[in-house]
């Protein structure tokens, strides 16, 4: 093919390629030699044309590039590489293309050999967002790296801890109200809790007895199986007594504390309106009125539509339940038998009390006889000192009932509590087995129908559904017997550790008041005696018997105790 003619080596466009007459040969024909190179397909030629092509393509074949395969990789014929480039070890893969005008700078850190050996595009990605402007992310570190300092991973108190309120409750200042007729006692209840439920964290209402009953009541006949703190019982006689009164008002605080630090009745409404409400009267009465009264303790049982009588003589067939059972009533027994006790030791010492004063009039009523000086001043002393015995075995009587008695008779009422949540269990037991009598009565009835054929079809859609809905009955009753025992399970142990808790801070305080008594006890004895002593040598009660040392008798006599003390 002529190069004059103007044909394209293609052959199918003219060529726009027109070299001058002084073009060299050499170009021309290393620039046609490079496209038959890269163009496999043969094209058309005039048979004319043979001799002087074949000249050119040995002449192209001179000037080939055979050796680019060794060193320089692939791509590189088809752009220039960067003279800066870092030369890569012979051992490795090398390096992909950079582009030029990033060749030279320092700031892009060299990529690792695994980088290099992972992919080119990557790599120009980086630097076009770079060029762009665009800052990425930091790379993510491995956890290693960044802990630094240990951190605590456990929390200090669990989330139910944490979530549980708080309350202290204190029961003061019983005053009596009312009249005759209508008299009665009424106690500031004053709370302090964490609760979000209440509007304040703190605040304080009057409460009287029957409010306290109303409050058990109420738990009690809403939360079946839980054992509720009891308030202590009534008194008709001496209620207004100030003992008496005393020991109710300690009762009742610790039956409230007890209520508010029990993990469900802390959360119960009831309790809401007993500690917050300023109406209560008018609270409650919407609360009943919104909800009937349908008989204590039968709340969630009689909701099933069916009777919770007695029924048959119930057979508890739980060993754990039974071995509880056995073990209540024991306890119970030994309790009522230390409360008697305890009550003989308060009527003792009360007796002592007694016998102290009596004695204390009788000596002062012999030191008022004129016999002698000499005998007078210390018969006066030891009345005195029976005084302050009377006043000392009353209060260790107070103390007594105070401390390990109102435990006793707290525990005798919580054990009446768990027994009322036994009732209630047996009472679930049997509406469980009712439901299930009433289930097969409607299934007997049911196969009845079926055995009657299709002549009764209306009345067996409505068997159907009674017998649909006593099986949804049935299964109701055994997930609340099932449920009942669960909770009394766990009820029954937090009675457990909570006795052992009490009962021993109850004797401790029963043993360290009556360890200060006689310390007490035996002060008074030994200050009398330091007085007896110091007569002997003339200084307390004996003085000479003259008119002068009658009149100045007295003085001595307060004078003394300092003397006597200061030489012991």
């Amino acid at each position: 093919m002529d190069l004059d003619s103007g044909d394209s080596p293609w052959g199918d466009e003219p060529s726009q390629f027109k070299p001058s007459q002084g073009a060299s040969k050499p170009g021309t024909q290393e620039g046609e030699a490079a496209t038959p190179a890269s163009v496999s397909a043969p094209t058309v030629r005039t048979p004319g044309k043979r001799g002087p092509r074949g000249t050119r393509k040995i002449s192209a074949q001179a000037t080939k590039l055979e050796s680019v395969d060794d060193s320089v990789d692939p791509l590189g014929p088809l752009g220039e590489a960067p003279a800066e480039a870092a030369p890569t070890p012979t051992d490795e893969a090398p390096a992909p293309p950079q582009k030029e005008p990033f060749a030279g700078r320092g700031a892009l850190p060299l990529a690792s050999p695994s980088q290099a050996s992972g992919g080119g595009i990557s790599e120009s990605a980086n630097v076009d967002e770079q060029s762009a402007g665009f800052r990425g992310p930091p790379p993510v570190q491995p956890p290693v790296e960044t802990d630094g300092p240990k951190r605590q991973t456990q929390p200090s108190m669990s989330i139910e801890q944490a979530a549980k309120p708080t309350f202290q409750i204190y029961v003061g200042d019983p005053h009596k109200v009312g009249d005759l007729t209508s008299s009665h006692i009424v106690y500031q209840v004053s709370t302090k809790t964490t609760s979000k439920a209440y509007r304040h964290p703190e605040f304080t209402v009057s409460r009287r007895y029957r409010d306290f009953l109303w409050l058990y009541n109420s738990l009690h006949g809403s939360n079946p199986g839980v054992v509720v703190a009891p308030p202590p019982e009534k008194q008709a006689v001496g209620r207004f007594d100030t003992n008496f009164v005393e020991s109710r008002r300690a009762a009742l605080e610790r039956m409230l504390n007890k209520i508010a630090s029990h993990p469900i009745l802390q959360h119960d409404g009831d309790l809401k309106i007993f500690l917050e409400s300023e109406a209560f009267n008018v609270d409650v009465k919407n609360k009943e009125n919104r909800e009937p009264d349908i008989g204590p303790s039968k709340g969630m049982l009689s909701s099933f539509g069916i009777s919770v009588g007695g029924g048959s003589k119930f057979v508890e067939h739980d060993d754990w339940f039974h071995d509880r059972k056995v073990y209540l009533d024991a306890l119970e027994n030994q309790l009522k038998a230390l409360m008697k006790s305890m009550d003989t030791v308060v009527l003792q010492r009360k007796g002592l009390a007694d016998a102290a004063g009596d004695f204390s009039s009788s000596l002062h009523a012999l030191s008022a006889v004129e016999l002698s000086p000499a005998l007078s001043s210390p018969l006066e002393g030891l009345s005195e000192l029976q005084l302050r015995i009377r006043e000392l075995y009353d209060r260790q009587a107070q103390q007594d009932v105070l401390t390990l008695g109102i435990t006793i008779d707290e525990y005798i009422r919580l054990i009446g509590s768990v027994k009322m949540a036994f009732s209630q269990r047996q009472k679930a037991f049997h509406t469980w087995h009712a439901a299930e009598s009433d289930l097969q009565k409607r299934k007997n009835t049911q196969d009845k129908l079926l055995r009657q054929g299709k002549t009764q079809q209306d009345r067996l859609n409505q068997v159907n559904a009674d017998v649909a809905d006593a099986e949804r009955k049935v299964h109701q009753t055994r997930l609340l017997f099932e449920d009942m025992g669960r909770l009394m399970r766990n009820e029954l142990q937090r009675f457990e550790k909570e006795k052992v808790e009490d009962f021993k801070s109850g004797v401790e305080t029963f043993l360290e008041s009556a360890v200060e008594a006689q310390k007490e006890l035996i002060e008074l004895w030994e200050t009398f005696l330091l007085r007896l002593d110091a007569g002997e040598e003339g200084l307390p009660y004996y003085v000479p018997p003259s008119e002068t040392a009658e009149a100045s008798a007295p003085e001595p006599t307060e004078s003394t105790p300092l003397v006597a003390e200061d030489e012991a």
